[in-house]
């Protein structure tokens, strides 16, 4: 771990010094980690919450603890995109059928702005809404005019009541808009690109201007050196490409003074300061300055700052859930059912929700594969 400048806000430099003993002794009966890994932690259990018939990504629960999941058009023209998971796990589209009506086979007759295309993340806020991160790019593949938007949903009347549509200055082609977070206050959005040219986005809530930060850094890029495995080999397509996600996962220190994001294709975590992200006035070269790297998380994909100040990384190459604190990473649970754990989210009694996406079970990856491919949702209990 990289030595923390003196100057950078406190409390996100605390990155959970706080650490509950439960967590620091040994657990997990799973298979020992290899030498240098993390090593498990006492006290987590993995529960199944839901099944589902297609790919989901992305979970996340709203503070009176409804849990709303997301599908985005990766490999399946998938038949919902939204939904909510009811008790039970069965799911209701969200915010309703008609958002979800969107299809491959009939982007020339419905209108992208008002319809999910491809919907990589679902994020309830703390002002009585849920948002939905639309990247508008099925099969990560060319963006759908319209598609990239940011969709605001009352939760109390269940409708849409503000949508963000992001142009060509924020989502270019090529782009892939991933996950989102949001500031305390509830005036601003950080997301994340993942896309060809990986970029922090930017977003006034407000008026809806979006700023496009660190595209092209490498910070915010594949890194290289770097060959993501699955099950032990590399992961790579039927043409021999690997895995080229670029910045992915996202988190935000609880106070909102520090953001925190990561490549899977990486191995280094990054933060910077939002005052830095939201001072118009800085060039991009003084922006970039800012950037500070943080310590190793080897590949990882979902990000999640806890209100206790705990940083917690999904780990797809050995199928965790890891915890970062003031020491380095911890494995929080290890489990086979986790196949590419994905996205992290925390209810309302400090239970993490983990959507299992499978991803090198794609038949992107795996040709024999259907293109449907089913999912689960976990519940991470942490005593």
């Amino acid at each position: 771990m990289t030595t923390r400048p003196s100057s950078f806000p406190a409390l996100a430099l605390r990155l959970g010094v706080a650490v509950a003993g439960a967590l620091l002794a040994a657990g997990c009966a799973q298979t020992p980690p290899a030498a240098g890994a993390a090593t498990p932690t006492a006290g987590a259990q993995l529960q199944q919450v839901a099944a589902f018939e297609h790919q989901a990504t992305g979970v996340t629960v709203s503070p009176d603890g409804r849990i709303f999941v997301n599908f985005p058009r990766w490999s399946e023209d998938a038949p919902v995109s939204v939904a909510e998971v009811l008790p039970g796990g069965a799911l209701r589209p969200y915010p309703d059928a008609r958002w979800n009506a969107w299809r491959n086979a009939r982007k020339d007759e419905l209108s992208a702005r008002d319809h999910w295309v491809c919907v990589q993340s679902v994020v309830a806020d703390r002002q009585g809404n849920v948002w939905a991160l639309d990247a508008g790019a099925p099969a990560q593949s060319l963006v759908v005019p319209q598609g990239p938007k940011l969709v605001r949903i009352d939760l109390a009347s269940n409708r849409a009541v503000q949508t963000i549509a992001f142009g060509e200055n924020a989502a270019p082609q090529g782009s892939y808009l991933n996950d989102v977070r949001f500031s305390p206050d509830g005036r601003h959005a950080f997301i994340t690109d993942s896309g060809a040219r990986g970029a922090l986005l930017v977003v006034d809530l407000q008026s809806g201007s979006a700023r496009r930060l660190l595209d092209g850094h490498p910070s915010t890029q594949p890194d290289k050196s770097v060959q993501v495995q699955a099950d032990g080999q590399v992961l790579r397509r039927t043409d021999g490409r690997g895995v080229e996600f670029a910045a992915d996962g996202i988190a935000l220190s609880p106070d909102g003074a520090a953001l925190y994001w990561q490549a899977i294709k990486g191995r280094t975590l990054y933060r910077i300061a939002t005052a830095a992200l939201l001072d118009g006035a800085l060039a991009a070269e003084q922006v970039a300055a800012q950037v500070q790297p943080v310590g190793d998380n080897g590949p990882a994909d979902g990000l999640l700052m806890g209100r206790g100040g705990l940083l917690y990384v999904t780990s797809p190459q050995d199928n965790s859930v890891k915890v970062r604190d003031a020491n380095g990473l911890r494995t929080l649970v290890q489990d086979a059912r986790l196949r590419w754990p994905d996205t992290l989210a925390e209810a309302p009694d400090g239970a993490l929700y983990v959507t299992s996406s499978r991803i090198q079970d794609m038949n992107w990856y795996k040709p024999e594969n259907p293109a449907q491919l089913p999912t689960r949702l976990f519940r991470i209990e942490r005593r």
